[in-house]
């Protein structure tokens, strides 16, 4: 597992975890992580946790440099790899999601469609999603993003939306789900592909995923219509970023014109 130095308090008991779950010898699992200032650690954290239990996995928290960069809310953290020594290719590429001046940015848009197109599994969340779709990883796929950026997916051209409340999509090798549990859950379903169903199941034991709601409104579905106006006003000019960056960037690459 890639880590940016040396600890400097010896850490035996986790040492002998790491041992346990991914034996001297296990093959490589490269698994891709894109951060960068103002990234949302809970849409990352499920993926790192399923991951970082797996046999021969190598996480590497991805960003245009090493230096720390600020998770919202005050969640510093430092990068292991930069685009440049990212593995060309990934066993598990995710993209959690990231303030829109960071997906809008040319030089992320492209390192994220050259890393997903190779990748074995490409995972997107919350609006992660609105970003592969910048990238054209979206193109003729089923998917779903958080509830109030679900009206950008068509325009970078998803076959089918679906829509908020309906868990990880999967259409292929590709996983999105909302913010939330969504990171866990399309982590574990990842790892049943590529590890098999009893491994999955275990890791979901070890880290003892069992999410009780406490309100049930975490799907706008369910959500009581005043706060569902009060969330849209204070998401509206966030996602109009997302969408006139993601979409720009989408036709400008004729991915909307291709066939």
């Amino acid at each position: 597992m890639s880590t940016p130095e040396t600890r400097a308090i010896p850490l035996p008991s986790i040492e002998r975890l790491k041992a346990l779950t991914s034996p001297p010898g296990s093959r490589p699992f490269r698994v891709g992580i894109l951060i960068g200032p103002g990234f949302i650690p809970m849409d990352m954290m499920g993926v790192q946790t399923v991951f970082g239990l797996l046999p021969g996995c190598e996480i590497h928290l991805v960003w245009k440099s090493r230096e720390p960069v600020e998770g919202l809310p005050s969640w510093w953290t430092l990068p292991t790899t930069t685009f440049a020594d990212c593995p060309p290719e990934l066993e598990v590429f995710a993209v959690p999601m990231l303030p829109p001046e960071v997906t809008n940015d040319p030089e992320v848009i492209d390192f994220v469609a050259a890393r997903a197109r190779k990748a074995r599994y490409v995972i997107g969340i919350c609006n992660g999603v609105v970003l592969l779709g910048a990238a054209g990883i979206l193109k003729g796929k089923r998917a779903t993003t958080s509830y109030n950026s679900l009206g950008i997916l068509p325009e970078l051209g998803v076959s089918e939306v679906v829509s908020d409340g309906s868990g990880v999509v999967v259409d292929g090798n590709l996983y999105t789900a909302g913010p939330g549990n969504g990171s866990v859950e399309a982590a574990l379903l990842v790892a049943e592909a590529a590890f098999g169903r009893p491994v999955a199941e275990f890791v979901e034991l070890v880290i003892e995923y069992d999410p009780h709601p406490p309100f049930g409104t975490g799907a706008a579905r369910r959500a009581p219509a005043k706060q569902l106006a009060r969330f849209a006003g204070l998401m509206s000019g966030m996602i109009d970023s997302y969408r006139n960056g993601a979409v720009s960037a989408f036709t400008r690459a004729g991915y909307r014109d291709s066939r």
